[in-house]
């Protein structure tokens, strides 16, 4: 008879270096995109105040999670039991949203570690931005987030939406749409005008981030992890500065190959990069350099806002090309030669044809084996939607 003790374990041998790693792993910002418990740390019931704001989007868009407002000087806000600290909450808090004074967000990191928060977004302005006194808080604050290894975004943000799970850890006044194209930006305004032309254009979004100052998690941190989500399908960026050039480079070397990565470049004039430089506290870097540095990473530049908000309407609406088969049709005889000029080098083309004797009659054909077609802006909008 068979020992019992040689029958296969029901369990999932964890050491076995033949189990899936990627597939069971937790992602270092799950704490962040996938929480499920939310702490708002300067929670408000003033009407207009940031806090306020924060905890009412939390409420008002279901994520899944708990939530715990955290305000020293009421019993509740907005209806739900308040706590006079982060260490007061009796259960495990994944994110914790801080919307207090800059001077008191170091000693509020340093709590949230002690409480094994996993994740932190850091509304709150008036760091690095503002001169030295404030670059040393972000000392202090980066100096706990590695102690106890919580991820931080921000601070100087606007917060995260994930539309998919319901999740708007914003302060901004409406949930996005649910997509497939990600947003990351460093301007809020600029996160704000997105957000309500999508209304009007009908454009969702898989995530909708406000990545701030870029104390600890970076561009490449994430490229890297909306490379590995599946309900994101191309990622579009606002960068004012690059930071941690190597990390950027990197993460989007890798996750272009399977992902579009579109990219708009603030500070190209010397103007310009001052005025980037008093948002975000930070250089703009060789406007030269990062060409190269895009190109060979296979990150897509475009140089207009306007170019931005297309480009995002585009991923969000048609299937990504298959190959080199790309017809554009066009009612306006210079077109082609443009579109011809402006397509990327990734794309070449296997044969050319122009012709608007069909823009005059009963309308054009694509081939069967088109991939997109992009109608110019002297078409109507009527027709071409």
């Amino acid at each position: 008879m068979a020992d019992p003790s040689d029958a296969p374990s029901d369990t999932t041998p964890t050491s076995d270096p033949s189990y899936d790693l990627v597939a069971s792993r937790r992602q270092p910002l799950d704490a962040v995109f996938n929480p499920g418990s939310v702490a708002v740390i300067g929670a408000s019931e003033e009407p207009g105040s940031v806090g306020r704001t924060l905890l009412w989007n939390l409420v008002s868009n279901p994520f899944g999670g708990t939530i715990f407002p955290v305000n020293p000087t009421r019993d509740s806000v907005l209806g739900i039991e308040a706590y006079g600290g982060i260490g007061d909450v009796e259960t495990d808090v994944d994110l914790a949203v801080i919307a207090t004074p800059a001077p008191t967000v170091p000693g509020i990191v340093e709590e949230c570690g002690e409480a094994g928060v996993g994740g932190l977004i850091i509304v709150s302005a008036g760091f690095r931005e503002v001169g030295e006194e404030g670059a040393e808080l972000e000392r202090d604050i980066k100096e706990s987030a590695r102690e106890y290894d919580i991820r931080i975004v921000g601070p100087n943000c606007l917060g995260i939406m994930r539309p998919p799970n319901g999740l708007n850890a914003t302060f901004a006044g409406s949930m996005a749409n649910e997509g497939d194209v990600a947003f990351i930006s460093q301007s809020g305004a600029l996160l704000t005008s997105i957000l309500d032309w999508s209304f009007r254009e009908n454009v969702g979004f898989s995530a909708f981030v406000s990545i701030g100052s870029m104390l600890d998690v970076d561009w490449g941190d994430m490229i890297e992890y909306l490379g590995d989500d599946p309900k994101t399908e191309s990622i579009v960026l606002y960068m004012e500065s690059i930071g941690n050039a190597r990390s950027f480079l990197s993460a989007a070397r890798d996750v272009a190959q399977s992902k579009p990565i579109i990219v708009i470049k603030a500070g190209r004039t010397q103007a310009a990069a001052e005025a980037a430089a008093s948002h975000t506290g930070t250089l703009t870097g060789s406007d030269a350099v990062l060409n190269a540095a895009f190109r060979r990473s296979g990150v897509l530049r475009v140089d207009d806002i306007n170019d931005l908000f297309y480009m995002a309407e585009v991923l969000s609406k048609q299937p990504r090309p298959e190959g080199r088969n790309l017809t554009i049709l066009t009612c306006w005889p210079p077109t082609p030669s443009l579109g011809a000029a402006a397509s990327s080098p990734r794309f070449r083309r296997r044969r050319w044809k122009s012709s608007t004797r069909s823009c005059r009659g009963r309308g054009a054909m694509a081939t069967p084996s088109t991939s997109w077609v992009m109608p110019t802006r002297g078409a109507t909008r009527g027709r071409w939607r």
